[in-house]
Formats: structure tokens, C-alpha cells, sequence
């Protein structure tokens, strides 16, 4: 069937069913979990689904499958290729692993290392990985070239009906697990593979359900493709999300997605690491940016889904801990609690002790300082980082500075220069 074809038919819930019990011996069978604290915040019922604790740590491993298991051993005789920011390459390597076939994996140049060695683990002698360009989506393009010139397979990430299909699997499991008619199932989107899969069997077997698709605001492609009317390219986007960081969505999932999905939400980078620390602190679950969103989106929902039934798909797990201290950081800037200022510190003794003493507050904190005395100078610029305890102390910090008279500019007010410092 070409690609046109099944545009038109879309996902059947016979293709997510042949796919479930293709699948089956393969994948694990992840669990959905009730979660006591998010239930009792949201005065509902969540259940999480635990993709993060699938074999390769993603859901991607299900399409990836699939897809290559379809083959046939002529389309395979060169191998296959794939682009991906690092979940998709670990579906692909475990792949070719089990299946015994060569696997050219592209990723880009950022792709967190503990991806990388995920993907090369899964792998081993049956795959090369070549780390080209920033985004994922300039690992597509060169894997694109690389599939016409080496007559290799592509094994495409979200727009292929057997992909969608095996991602789809998931809803199968959380029906069959769920005991409780869900009303809601959250679920991240990047190029739309999953949630073109999940919403299609929901749509066939409980049509009642409303299906949300949540991205990250620094590259909502999904969310632009629905305002265009069609799948259209975003002229940049922000890689720290790098699970669904995805300039252009696949025509195919926009077109499954623009019929099944009640709703899209965006969420901030911010707000996603405070759900990935408190995924971590208070539920001890390690969930990459990607997994967080579908759980970052409840505040968006809190009163949408009181009393309700709802389903958040944690469709990642992959996290490495070298990033732990940025995603902090940009949690405590989305809450309001980290502020930088450059300050003009009088060049005389004792001033830095009349900042800490008289300026800080009692609960404040210094995360950052930076100062170099320059000589016939009457003041010197300090990078001073403050981290309170409470948003609600900012004014009196800043109220404080004046009283004092230190000169200061707050960097996280100009986006040029906190982009250059921080």
C-alpha cells in the first residue's frame, strides 16, 4: 500500500491489533501504575503508563519493531537507516540486534551522551552511528542522502503506517489494564508517531475518551501544522526537549492527529523540569523531558479532569544525569525563584559584606558569582546568581539593592544578554 493509500484509510484497529500480537513476545508489557500523590492533587484518578521502563527506556522500540519485522529480506539486503534524537535509534539498534540486521543510525551532534551509548549498547557490531548536525532534523536530511546513495531501507520515526501502528500498542495495554472507563489520556508529541497511534485505537474501542497531545513551546510543530492546515515546517525551534523536538510533523500523523485529538497543550521548557524533579523527589521516576510533558500538562487541565479518569503516558526515560543541574536551573527561573543580576560592587572593603549581610534576605541565596577587581576603578561588575526560598521575596530583594544603592541590571529581563551570560 503506498504512502497516499493509507493517508486516506488511516490507522484501522485491525492494523493496532496484528501489530499488538506481532509485538508481543518482543516488548515488555509496561505497567500502569495509580498515582496516589497526582490523584490527590488533581482531585482525580491518574494512572501513569511506564514507557520509560520498556526494554530500550522508550515506547519507540514498538514502531521500530514492527516496522523492521514487516521487511522483507530484499528491502533489507543493504541494510536500513534511520534519523532520530536518540529514543527512535535505541528502538532501531535493538532492532537490528534481534533481527540481524545492519542499522545506520544518524542522530545529531547534541544528542545527550547517555543516548548515545544506549543506542550503541542496543547495537553492538550491527549498527553505526554518525552524529551530524544540531537538530534531528538535520540528521533526517543527511540520513536521507544516505538511504539513496547505500539503496538502504528507511526506517522513518513517525510517518509510516507500521510505526504508527506499533506505537499504538500502547493503547491496547492501557485498556486492557484499566479497569476504570478513562476520560482522558495525555501524551507527548514530537513528529506525532505515538499519539497518532494511541488516539486511533481510542477513537475505535472508546471513543469517549478525549485524547490531549502535549508539546513543548520551543517546538510545537503540531500545534503550528493545525493553525496551517497542513504539516509546515517551524523556521527554528529549541532542542532541550530533545525527545520531541521536531521542526515539521509527518503529513500522515498530522492527518490522524487533526482527527482524533480533542485538544493540543504547549507546555514551557521551565515547567517541564519542574516535573521531571518532581517525577524524581517525590515518585522516584527518572523520566527524560519528553516523558514529563503528558504529566507537566495536568496543571494545564487541573479543572477539566477533577473527578475524572485519566491516563498520562510517561513515553520516556532516557535521562542523563549531566543535565540534571541545567534542568534544576531552569526550573527554579520557570518558578521564579533564580534570578541574576549584574551588580556594580563599590571597590572598597567591605562592600560584598553589606550585599550579604543587608541585602540578601534570610532565605536567599548566592548560586552564582562572578567578579574580577580592575584597578582605578571605582566599582567592578560582579554575574551575582540569587536563589530564594519564596517568588513573593523578589521585591523585597530588589527594593533592597535600591535602598542600598548598588547599581544593578537584572539579566533575566534582557533575553540577549541572559543568553550570553547564562
Amino acid at each position: 500500500m503506498n504512502q497516499t493509500a493509507s493517508m486516506n484509510r488511516g490507522i484501522q484497529l485491525e492494523d493496532i491489533l496484528i501489530a499488538y500480537r506481532e509485538l508481543k513476545e518482543i516488548v515488555l508489557h509496561t505497567p500502569l501504575q495509580k498515582n496516589q500523590r497526582l490523584s490527590e492533587k488533581y482531585e482525580c484518578n491518574v494512572y501513569l503508563k511506564r514507557e520509560d521502563l520498556q526494554h530500550v527506556r522508550s515506547f519507540k522500540l514498538r514502531g521500530a519493531y514492527y516496522k523492521m519485522k514487516s521487511l522483507t529480506q530484499e528491502e533489507t539486503k543493504n541494510g536500513v537507516v534511520c534519523a532520530s534524537a536518540g529514543n527512535h535509534a535505541q528502538g532501531v539498534a535493538f532492532s537490528c540486534s534481534q533481527l540481524g540486521i545492519h542499522g545506520k543510525i544518524y542522530m545529531p551532534a547534541t544528542t545527550p551522551r547517555q543516548k548515545v551509548d544506549q543506542v550503541q549498547l542496543f547495537g553492538r557490531e550491527n549498527i553505526e552511528i554518525v552524529l551530524i548536525g544540531d537538530t534531528f532534523d538535520d540528521a533526517f536530511a543527511n540520513a536521507m542522502e544516505c538511504c539513496e546513495k547505500e539503496d538502504r531501507c528507511f526506517i522513518h520515526p513517525f510517518n509510516d503506517e507500521k510505526v504508527i501502528a506499533g506505537q499504538g500498542t500502547t493503547a491496547v495495554e492501557i485498556l486492557n489494564d484499566c479497569e476504570d472507563s478513562i476520560d482522558y489520556v495525555f501524551a507527548a508529541i514530537g513528529g506525532g508517531g505515538l499519539m497518532a497511534g494511541v488516539s486511533s485505537y481510542f477513537k475505535s474501542v472508546s471513543p469517549k475518551t478525549k485524547c490531549i497531545g502535549v508539546e513543548p513551546l520551543g517546538a510545537a510543530s503540531m500545534e503550528y501544522a493545525f493553525k496551517e492546515g497542513k504539516s509546515t515546517e517551524l523556521e527554528s525551534i529549541d532542542t532541550f526537549v530533545d525527545g520531541a523536538a521536531v521542526k515539521c510533523v509527518g503529513q500522515m500523523t498530522y492527518q490522524i492527529c487533526k482527527e482524533n485529538l480533542e485538544d493540543i497543550v504547549v507546555v514551557p521548557e521551565g515547567k517541564i523540569c519542574t516535573t521531571i524533579l518532581d517525577l524524581y523527589n517525590q515518585h522516584a521516576i527518572v523520566a527524560e523531558p519528553a516523558g514529563a510533558l503528558s504529566v507537566a500538562a495536568l496543571d494545564l487541565y487541573k479543572e477539566q479532569i477533577k473527578g475524572k479518569t485519566v491516563v498520562c503516558l510517561v513515553s520516556g526515560g532516557n535521562n542523563d544525569i549531566g543535565r540534571m543541574q541545567e534542568i534544576k536551573e531552569k526550573s527554579l527561573l520557570y518558578e521564579g525563584l533564580l534570578y541574576y543580576f549584574i551588580v556594580n560592587f563599590p571597590q572598597r572593603a567591605g562592600a560584598l559584606r553589606e550585599f550579604l549581610d543587608e541585602v540578601l534576605g534570610p532565605n536567599d541565596d548566592i548560586s552564582r558569582f562572578e567578579y574580577t577587581k580592575k584597578n582605578n576603578k571605582e566599582s567592578g561588575p560582579a554575574l551575582v546568581g540569587v536563589e530564594l526560598k519564596d517568588k513573593n521575596d523578589y521585591n523585597g530583594l530588589i527594593q533592597r539593592m535600591n535602598k542600598k544603592g548598588f547599581s544593578f541590571v537584572e539579566v533575566n529581563k534582557d533575553s540577549n544578554l541572559f543568553h550570553l551570560l547564562i
